[in-house]
């Protein structure tokens, strides 16, 4: 028995609270939708999909899309460009750990507008060389989301003991591209898994970078329709916030369990 542990009853009045804090925000928001001059009806949701409301939505289907896309973007940037450099710098290169940890964390103590003031002048020279598509906005979450997927992976990395790993494989005649993507990603799943889910979870929920930007995006546009329906606005964030809970779920299922064997 774990004396340290707190008792049982303290864990549940725990757990209460917290669901608590989170739940009385959405049920309000729900009841919201639902309220009208003659109690609560469901007529605004069945509107969603109504075919006359297309115009007034079509600024969130246009963002949703957007920020998808920049999910995506956001996402090949944590796993194929930051996670191999954490492995490399573990590897090779343990010295630096303290500094890029440095930098890695930086950005989660600079403002959004401070960060949009450095960004103004590197987007002008991307907008004449890429583009001014939304998608390029994943360069810029790209270092908003590094401090929290950096803690995720850097977890995982601590957990398990890569030198050997690799060391192993390179030793049974394992290339360097085997060795990352067989041996060390599958034991650094759930860090992975969690930095992945952060990502998307800050990119559909930005809106300064966007908006200063201007760049249109999920949040953004709840803002436009926010302007002319607020009841529309608000039952697309539940939305939102629906699809980023199940993704959480879907998540953590994967993330528990038992990664199939590697092939000889």
């Amino acid at each position: 028995m774990n004396l340290l542990a707190p008792p049982v009853y303290v864990r549940w009045v725990i757990g209460v609270v917290v669901s608590a804090v989170f739940a009385i925000p959405f049920v309000a928001t729900f009841l919201f939708t639902l309220s009208s001059d003659d109690g609560y009806t469901f007529d605004r949701w069945v509107g969603l999909f109504n075919p006359e409301n297309a115009r007034l939505y079509a600024p969130i289907w246009t963002g949703l899309a957007n920020s998808l896309i920049l999910a995506i973007v956001t996402v090949a940037i944590v796993l194929f460009l930051l996670t191999p450099t954490m492995i490399l710098i573990t590897l090779r290169f343990a010295r630096l750990r303290r500094v890029f940890e440095f930098i890695a964390l930086l950005p989660i103590t600079i403002p959004a507008i401070v960060l949009v003031v450095g960004l103004a002048p590197i987007y002008l020279q991307i907008g004449r060389t890429l583009g001014t598509g939304t998608w390029t906005l994943a360069f810029a979450y790209g270092v908003l989301v590094l401090p929290f997927a950096y803690r995720s992976i850097q977890a995982s990395i601590d957990a398990v003991d890569i030198k050997t790993l690799t060391e192993a494989a390179r030793t049974l005649g394992a290339g360097w591209f085997t060795v990352l993507v067989s041996v060390v990603a599958p034991n650094l799943r759930q860090g992975l898994l969690a930095a992945s889910l952060i990502s998307v979870a800050v990119v559909l929920g930005e809106f300064t970078i966007a908006s200063l930007l201007n760049r249109q995006v999920l949040q953004t546009a709840l803002v436009v329709v926010n302007r002319i329906d607020a009841y529309s606005a608000a039952m697309f964030t539940l939305l939102a916030l629906a699809f980023a809970f199940a993704l959480l779920l879907v998540i953590g299922r994967v993330g528990r369990s038992r990664p199939g064997r590697i092939p000889s």
